[in-house]
């Protein structure tokens, strides 16, 4: 019987989180937006200062990647404590439909409590019914209330140097 075996990613992960990352945005119909490379990843997962954490998911025996989380620190100045912001979950098409999604979302639902976090929280696509659905399963409720807003590319520089 296969297993899923989920450990933290090591530097040696980076081209298996780049190749992760860009099937994500291929079913995400986002691939057009994908520039990261192999150096920024290892520099911002790996650096003197990481911004964010990866969890892999392998499985066993074998080793085979299944999927991964890429999370950060975000903080709740409500609760006065730190959250994880799930920024990528992503689970191979030929292992979904095992649990695999919902145990690396339970191994990360492990490390926000290790790390005394008030909450874990993510988006999901609108059209991503499938995805919706899981995550309604889980207990995890829509935020209706808030809108997410973005500044990127030239609004972002525009922004930054007060023009």
């Amino acid at each position: 019987m296969t297993s899923l075996h989920i450990e933290p990613a090591t530097p040696a992960d980076v081209p298996m989180i780049l190749q992760l990352i860009r099937e994500l945005a291929e079913f995400e119909r986002l691939l057009h937006e994908v520039t990261a490379t192999e150096e920024q990843l290892h520099e911002q997962l790996f650096g003197p200062k990481p911004k964010a954490e990866v969890i892999m998911g392998r499985l066993q025996p074998g080793g085979e990647v299944a999927g991964f989380a890429l999370y950060f620190h975000n903080f709740s100045t409500f609760l006065a404590k730190p959250g994880i912001y799930l920024e990528d979950l992503y689970v191979r098409q030929p292992y979904r439909g095992r649990g695999f999604g919902e145990q690396l979302l339970r191994r990360l639902a492990g490390i926000a409590l290790e790390r005394n976090c008030g909450r874990l929280e993510w988006s999901v696509l609108d059209w991503n019914q499938r995805a919706i659905d899981f995550y309604k399963s889980l207990g995890a409720a829509p935020m209706h209330e808030w809108t997410i807003y973005r500044v990127t590319g030239s609004a972002l520089q525009k922004l930054g140097n007060g023009g």
